[in-house]
This record gives C-alpha cells, sequence and structure tokens, in this order.
C-alpha cells in the first residue's frame, strides 16, 4: 500500500496516550481520575438507553432547528420556573 509522506508524519493522539497512560497508572494502583478523554467510568443508565431506541424507532436522527427542539425548550422552561423561580 502506498502511503503520502503527509500520511506518515501523522502524530499520534496526545489525548488517547494521556488516556492510556492513566489507565496505566490505575491498574498500577493509583488513586486517579482520567479527564483526558471525557469518557464516564460508568455504563449509560438504562433509562437513557431506552430513550435512544425510542428515538431510533421514532426516526429522529436527524439535526434539529437551530433554535432546538420546542418540547425540550419547554419542559426547560417548566423545570426553572419551577426550580430556580
Amino acid at each position: 500500500m502506498i502511503i503520502s509522506e503527509k500520511a506518515k508524519n501523522v502524530a499520534a493522539s496526545e489525548t488517547l496516550a494521556i488516556s492510556s497512560k492513566a489507565k496505566e497508572l490505575k491498574n498500577k494502583g493509583f488513586n486517579l481520575i482520567n479527564l483526558s478523554v471525557g469518557e464516564p467510568d460508568f455504563d449509560t443508565p438504562d433509562y437513557i438507553k431506552e430513550a435512544i431506541i425510542k428515538a431510533l424507532r421514532e426516526k429522529k436522527t436527524k439535526y434539529t432547528d437551530a433554535s432546538g427542539i420546542i418540547e425540550l425548550k419547554g419542559a426547560i422552561a417548566r423545570k426553572l420556573k419551577t426550580e430556580n423561580g
């Protein structure tokens, strides 16, 4: 396979290198919180998974209007009014 010189010189991801080092240190017993890649250390909660499945089945897989989803904006407004005044 022919690879361009530019492709040969692409550096490895620093973020992934830091994440790998954090995992290595954690496996050695260091108590740390890995903030390198922004991935949680827990599984996605079931209610979120179910909401995703529901959205997929309802074909809600496209970008929203630039101003957002009107039902979501209404829910946020109600929450803010109720809980934050």
